[in-house]
């Protein structure tokens, strides 16, 4: 297997992890970066224990541990008074029921550790200021073009080049995004700067007409991560480095819990980022003879379900299974896609029906539709019960 190459576009979470993935199962790695140097934005990500057993099997459970936190629940509150409407346990009840734990961590340390994973496996696995512009396939290999002039060529090619992938769109071709109507701003607060016994240390979603706020927390709980979603008809770019003023933010949380106001006023007015969020539809077909997508650029999803990043590390094992189970390249991919197909569908699709349920109108309606469901106990049965690395293919 080692002499069978495999390329990878793209050096973010899903990329990386499915270079180790892959490095770990015996084959030889290649990883292309558009960027001049390895970096990760953005703030907080969650990895339930269907992504965690994955990164425990790459050696990275104790390094994850280390810099993260284990939330105790998952608690569902009224934006206003923050009355509790629904909560169920994380931490040990998580890892009892799944056999890995639930961990929040910032995107840039799980980044760095993926890249110094990858790094141990083969010093100079990634390649950076590699923009790709495309790929051609034939009956001996896939060769990925660069916008040097250059090529990469090898047997396998991965595209793990994000929403506006460019692996994806050959294979594809364009799908229209289009607008949800919602927007989300994100901040960091040092918890040295809010009061003490803030808030506890758990997911809290705080749900209200027009929008909901998400607060958990980083770094061993030295750092707060809020993310708040507004219903707004003011599109911007779906990008998380473009900032708006602190007064918008404070404005589309008016009336809000006295938490959210305390978060809000200790953020640093400079650094308030906000972006439009737009729906994707799935795609049924990914893959072709030589060539197959992961992460964003196969399954993009809105971030209802804090599962992104996890669908991406679950591709990578699966891909590394599939390719291992099956010597022809082709049946490979296709057994590959077949096995994910189903599930990322239905994550895109579930994550896109939470936005319906944390923005109902009324209190009334919220309290009615928690009644009747039980968020923890589906949750459970279906998403953080996946294994990647036991699940039968087929």
């Amino acid at each position: 297997m080692a002499d069978r190459k495999i390329l990878i576009a793209g050096a973010g979470i899903g990329g990386l992890a499915a270079a180790s993935s892959l490095m770990k199962a015996g084959f030889d790695v290649e990883v292309y970066e558009q960027a001049p140097a390895l970096a990760e934005v953005g703030a907080g990500i969650q990895l339930s224990a269907n992504a965690m057993h994955v990164l425990r099997h790459l050696g990275l459970g104790d390094a994850i541990s280390n810099v993260g936190v284990r939330p105790g629940a998952y608690v569902f509150r009224l934006h206003d008074t923050g009355e509790v409407i629904q909560r169920f346990p994380l931490s040990a009840e998580h890892e009892r029921q799944h056999g890995a734990p639930y961990i929040q961590l910032h995107r840039a340390d799980l980044h760095d550790l993926l890249a110094a994973k990858a790094r141990e496996f083969k010093p100079n696995i990634v390649s950076l200021n590699h923009k790709v512009t495309g790929f051609t396939e034939d009956a001996d290999g896939v060769t990925l073009h660069f916008a040097d002039r250059s090529n990469a060529r090898g047997d396998i090619l991965i595209g793990a080049d994000g929403l506006k992938s460019v692996v994806g769109h050959q294979i594809v071709g364009e799908i229209p995004a289009t607008y949800t109507g919602d927007a989300a701003w994100r901040i960091t607060v040092p918890v040295a700067e809010l009061p003490p016994d803030f808030l506890e240390q758990v997911m809290s979603v705080f749900m209200g007409p027009g929008g909901h706020a998400v607060c958990y927390y980083l770094r061993g709980g030295e750092l707060l991560n809020f993310v708040g979603i507004v219903e707004t008809d003011e599109v911007s770019e779906e990008s998380w480095t473009q900032k708006f003023p602190w007064e918008q933010l404070k404005a589309d949380f008016a009336g809000w819990h006295p938490a959210i106001q305390t978060v809000i006023d200790k953020a640093d007015r400079n650094q308030c980022y906000r972006w439009s969020l737009f729906n994707h539809p799935a795609i049924r077909t990914w893959s072709t003879r030589r060539v197959t997508l992961l992460g964003d650029s196969a399954h993009a999803t809105l971030p209802y379900l804090a599962q992104g990043a996890a669908m991406a590390i679950e591709d990578g094992a699966v891909l590394a299974r599939a390719l291992r189970q099956e010597s022809d390249i082709a049946a490979a991919l296709d057994l590959y896609q077949r096995n994910r197909v189903d599930r990322t569908a239905r994550i895109v699709e579930q994550s896109t029906e939470n936005r319906r349920l944390f923005h109902l109108p009324s209190e009334a309606a919220i309290r009615a539709e928690f009644s009747r469901r039980n968020e923890g106990e589906d949750r459970n049965k279906w998403l953080y019960s996946y294994n990647p690395l036991t699940v039968p293919l087929t």
